[in-house]
């Protein structure tokens, strides 16, 4: 019972003051990210934790901070993000469009250089269902013929 006082202690959520900030959706796979970003320093909030706390993996951190990196205003932005849904790398996804969008709005020169990375239009694969009669989406069963 003590443990899990603890932990939640130990995860306690960032309050963060957003106001006069832009917002914006990305979404990728099963993920939907809302992004709301604004003039600042250069800190990036995902569910409340710090970028590097959520994403532990470097790729995806390189992922999310594309950006900003592209437009080269890594530090004057800070970006505060709530997604949910589907794995890490269909979150990272969703995140990157939302900041896209939301640079945009903020910024209408900085449209040329995320369009030229196709940051700015939505990754529409999806995982391809499983059809009857086979072991995967296309995979089908060892033919026997005998």
């Amino acid at each position: 019972m003590e443990q899990t006082s603890i932990n939640k202690e130990k995860i306690k959520k960032i309050k963060l003051d957003f106001k006069d900030s832009k917002y914006s959706t990305g979404r990728r796979k099963k993920s939907i990210a809302k992004v709301w970003v604004k003039k600042g320093s250069g800190k990036i909030y995902v569910n409340g934790k710090n970028m590097g706390d959520y994403f532990k993996r470097p790729v995806h951190q390189l992922i999310v901070t594309r950006p900003l990196e592209i437009t080269k205003v890594i530090n004057n932005y800070d970006v505060k993000c709530s997604v949910r849904g589907g794995g890490l790398s269909g979150q990272a996804g969703a995140i990157i469009l939302g900041i896209s969008r939301a640079l945009i709005s903020h910024d209408q020169n900085l449209k040329k250089d995320l369009k030229k990375d196709k940051l700015t239009t939505r990754d529409s694969r999806v995982v391809e269902r499983k059809k009857y009669g086979h072991r995967k989406a296309r995979r089908s069963f060892q033919f026997s013929k005998r």
